[in-house]
């Protein structure tokens, strides 16, 4: 089979389809609020606490260096290519002119497990959050002896209804949460800075643990047999791996390319502005956790570990309802853009005829309704059948590859089309983009050899779906009939 390429003006032409076309009415304003409202999430105020805490220790903060310095580079590139290609799919799409239909279909499929585990963790956190506030614990029923989270489900439904509505409606929702699950952050980094004790940070690198499981441990660790990826130096890498995913977002932006008024100046605003925005937060935010308590204090709460442990633990309990309340908020925004990117990768692939092409229809309102009513369909069902426990790392490789990927198209497609205009360019080109593969690819070796294994068994499945439906059904497929692609 030859390899398929999507031509660059048939993508761009694609959004002119009356049928599936999508309205522009976003602003570069819009798409900070969005890029914002994904990334302060799961990440801030539950990932950073048990990371710090059976991980990294106070050198945590180097992690979120490290992490924020690789997700820099990969925007950068990500803002090149959305300003270049304004159209639906994000890294999905940008595959498919650059590698070809097969990889496009791989890293389809990979990002549709990413945002359908991320959504579903999102509904099961949000849910776990508004237990304690209502004070009854997890939303849970039991219905033919099997457990329904129906505070998930409730989010999910919310949600996907909301979207159905458009675009801007969404952007000027996620905007009032916003304000309030900031302004929360800010109130956590402003309080505890007064319960900052120097002794918390030390030691800054704890040392090395060794434990008898080697699933658990990085592959790099694996590899150059260090025996343990928990604290010490090993340890400060792998919580780089898995702080990535508390920036997991931004790439998001560049889904809403096609519904931005000026694409090619907004979206790279967007995209590099919302980034910078939340570094700043993160790394406040982790230097003040980890001087109000000890990284042991952390360890003993496990995985339950968040920012009002800390708190909690500086008799300052009520703090914890204060940010049970953020966080209700941030996991709200979080799922609005995790829902509204799921659905718009597939439309892309809707439109190319890899999953069936009616689900790509827009309503009246420019919306991809029947799409964002699949997804968010699939989502509950996930959230509130099972139970998602120890999954970010799964969101974080496959994030990891596709950022890869558009890293590396993204020196083919200036080579390749120096006349597109371009709203950004990468400077120092190739030296940027071929750093941002090199920090990439060292932070998918810093994941567990479990993570990798699950990840082979899902691309695996992906390609037998492809060889069954995709390949004979794509749009490019040779020798098939464009009324029959186009049903």
């Amino acid at each position: 089979m030859t390899r398929r390429t999507k031509p660059l003006d048939q993508a761009i032409a694609d959004t002119h389809n009356p049928d599936s076309r999508l309205r522009r009415d976003l602003t570069w304003w819009d798409l900070t609020v969005f890029g914002v409202s994904v990334v302060i999430g799961v990440g801030i105020f539950t990932l950073t606490a048990s990371t710090a805490g059976n991980v990294a220790g106070p050198a945590i903060a180097v992690s979120f260096v490290i992490a924020a310095v690789a997700c820099g580079l990969a925007a950068m590139c990500y803002a090149e290519f959305a300003s270049a290609v304004p159209v639906a799919g994000s890294a999905y799409t940008f595959s498919y002119i650059v590698f070809g239909e097969l990889v496009a279909w791989i890293l389809g499929w990979d990002l549709i497990l990413e945002l359908v585990v991320a959504a579903a963790v999102i509904a099961r956190s949000w849910s776990g959050y508004l237990g304690t506030v209502l004070g009854v614990g997890r939303l849970t029923t039991d219905f033919l002896a099997t457990p329904i989270d129906w505070g998930a489900v409730l989010i999910v439904a919310a949600v996907t209804a909301l979207l159905a509505f458009g675009a801007k409606v969404s952007a000027k929702v996620s905007l009032v949460i916003t304000v309030v699950k900031v302004s929360v952050v800010v109130l956590v980094i402003v309080v505890g800075a007064f319960y900052i004790r120097v002794a918390n940070y030390f030691p800054f690198i704890p040392p090395a643990e060794y434990t008898g499981d080697r699933a658990e441990q990085s592959v790099l660790s694996l590899i150059t047999n260090a025996g343990s990826s928990h604290y010490g130096w090993y340890g400060l890498l792998a919580g780089a791996s898995i702080v990535f995913f508390s920036f997991i977002g931004f790439d998001i932006v560049a889904t809403t390319a096609e519904e931005t008024r000026r694409p090619q100046r907004d979206v790279p605003r967007g995209i590099l502005a919302s980034l910078l925005f939340v570094t700043v937060l993160y790394i406040a935010v982790v230097v003040v956790l980890t001087g109000m308590v000890k990284y042991t204090t952390l360890r003993a709460a496990g995985d339950d570990a968040n920012l009002a442990t800390a708190f909690t633990a500086n008799g300052m309990n009520w703090t914890a309802h204060i940010i049970s309340l953020g966080a209700l908020a941030g996991l709200t925004t979080v799922q609005i853009v995790v829902l509204f990117g799921q659905a718009r990768l597939l439309l892309a692939m809707s439109r190319d005829g890899l999953i069936p092409r009616w689900l790509a229809r827009t309503s009246r309102r420019g919306a991809p309704v029947r799409i964002t009513m699949l997804g968010g369909t699939v989502v509950a069902a996930v959230a509130a059948l099972f139970p998602i426990e120890r999954l970010a790392e799964m969101v974080n490789i496959g994030s990891l590859f596709a950022f890869t990927l558009v890293s590396a198209g993204v020196i083919w497609l200036r080579r390749a089309r120096p006349d597109l205009p371009r709203g950004f360019k990468v400077p120092l080109m190739p030296l940027v983009p071929l750093c941002s593969v090199v920090a990439l690819l060292w932070l998918m070796l810093n994941l567990s050899a479990l993570t990798w294994i699950r990840f082979v068994v899902w691309l695996g499945g992906g390609l037998i779906i492809y060889g069954l439906y995709g390949r004979r059904r794509s749009l490019l497929a040779d020798g098939v009939p464009a009324e029959v692609a186009r049903r």
